[in-house]
């Protein structure tokens, strides 16, 4: 029999036992079951009963048959809902011969409620023994092998459900990934922050050095843009006197798909009146210090204050021999310089300055960060909304971005609040695209119109949830911590 002949027959098997279901008067697919407890709590608290005791204690579980042992007089059955995976013990003394039957005749797969005593085993495992029992769903397509799990890749990502009821570890991922964002934004309302929301669909794409998506409004019969970042907007609230804002969303870039890059994705952003890039540093030290310990980090990085810090021009020096990018402040004298260098991988020809400086973060800096770094004062060329650096260096600006295990996860600035500079620097962005450069800024008149109002002082973050969320489960690849990521078809 052919592969296709098996499904074919197990899928008719599964309806054929719908039916019969529903012949005794069963509604395979009821409308609800209120007052249901979590296994692991319904089975907590009962370390010191001894075996062969019962609790006296009484439960409504629910969740999906897993596994099933025995039968005829006594049979034993897993079911795992969330939080775990809890022993059933269904005996015909108790269910009565048709409810016994009914019950072992159920498929795994199929979800149903229990009511039921815990008790332990004679054999020492904490059980429920199941009084009555209800059926919640009939599952009529198998589940994922139970003895091997899920693990081709392709069809974790493309079919997530099943990799959900499959793997515990995907189950405890995500989860893991819930507590992330909600100590985020724990973090910041408890410092005052609050959270507003601004357009994912936006006249004028910015904020940061990408390309987007573009779709069309028929109504206005105008195109729109994906957000590929919320600063601008943010600012603007900074403008009008919300002092400290963030906002913890999905932003959009139309760039390619790798182990740590999705064309949608999860950022949390945040704006302080009053506060400069040094101050940005602080909260990104604590806020990750806190998820670690919100999550239960027990891996090998380091995430305690202080992180190290090091310029963007001593770390490119470090990992490429000492190539000094500041020495050569033209894209013909950069090029020429790495190509001196003997660095291999880089493409150098029609490159701006800005995307050669780029390149050497990517490939010579990121990649070589394990534990929490902070690479501080980037060049202006590739700052358009980051203030001058105090240091008088008029090449540089107050700008950091964190690395760790690497990854960039976290961009900052002393933002610039200067509008006439700020539309120079829009200019200067316009330049560089028209050299070619795809990723530059659009100019923004809307934005320095809104600078010109007055904007305060303030510090600026971009912290990335995903990759937030990878080194907190030691996940190398986006795609194991966003629920259903981009895929070639």
């Amino acid at each position: 029999m052919s592969d296709e002949e098996q499904v074919s027959d197990l899928l008719a098997a599964r309806r054929a036992k719908l039916e019969r279901l529903r012949a005794q008067g069963i509604d395979p697919f009821p409308h609800s079951f209120p007052g249901v407890t979590p296994s692991a709590e319904a089975l907590a608290g009962w370390d010191d009963l001894e075996p062969g005791t019962e609790t006296g204690r009484a439960f409504r579980v629910a969740g999906r048959l897993a596994a099933r042992r025995g039968q005829g007089k006594m049979a034993f059955l897993d079911l795992v809902d969330r939080s775990g995976r809890i022993q059933l013990q269904a005996r015909v003394d108790v269910l009565g011969e048709e409810r016994m039957a009914t019950l072992v005749e159920l498929d795994l797969g199929d979800l149903v409620g229990v009511d039921g005593e815990i008790f332990r085993s004679r054999r020492g495992e904490l059980t429920l023994r199941v009084d009555d029992f209800t059926v919640l769903a009939k599952s009529l397509r198998p589940p994922p092998d139970k003895h091997h799990g899920l693990t081709d890749v392709e069809t974790r990502f493309r079919r997530r459900e099943l990799d959900l009821i499959a793997n515990e570890d995907t189950r405890a991922t995500f989860v893991t990934r819930a507590k992330v964002i909600s100590t985020v934004r724990s973090y910041l309302d408890e410092q005052g922050f609050i959270e507003v929301e601004t357009p994912v669909l936006q006249p004028l794409y910015g904020g940061a050095l990408a390309r987007p998506f573009v779709t069309h409004h028929n109504q206005l019969d105008r195109d729109f843009y994906l957000r590929i970042a919320t600063e601008l907007y943010l600012k603007r609230c900074i403008v009008g006197g919300l002092e400290r804002v963030y906002e913890l969303g999905k932003d959009f870039r139309n760039e390619g798909v790798s182990f740590k890059h999705n064309p949608e994705f999860t950022m949390v952003e945040w704006y302080e009146a009053y506060a400069d890039y040094e101050d940005a540093m602080v909260r990104v030290e604590q806020m990750v210090a806190q998820v670690a310990t919100a999550c239960g980090y027990e891996g090998e990085l380091d995430f305690s204050a202080p992180w190290r810090r090091i310029t963007l021009r001593d770390a490119i020096a470090e990992h490429t021999g000492g190539l000094d990018i500041l020495a050569h402040r033209d894209a013909g004298s950069l090029a020429d310089a790495i190509r001196a260098a003997g660095l291999q991988g880089y493409e150098t020809d029609g490159r701006t300055w800005p995307q050669l400086v780029d390149d050497l973060v990517s490939k010579a800096v990121e990649p070589n960060v394990t534990d929490p770094v902070f690479v501080t004062d980037y060049p202006k060329e590739i700052s358009p909304f980051a203030k001058d650096a105090r240091s008088g260096d008029d090449d540089l600006v107050e700008r950091f971005e964190a690395f760790c295990s690497g990854m960039e996860i976290a961009n900052a600035f002393t933002e610039l609040n200067d509008p006439d500079e700020q539309r120079r620097r829009f200019e200067q962005q316009a330049r560089l695209a028209t050299e070619g450069d795809d990723e530059a800024q659009p100019y923004d008149e809307v934005f320095v119109e809104a600078l010109e109002q007055g904007m305060p002082p303030t510090g600026g973050v971009g912290l990335g949830i995903d990759r937030l969320v990878m080194l907190m489960t030691g996940k190398r690849s986006i795609r194991e911590i966003v629920l259903f990521p981009a895929m070639r078809d």
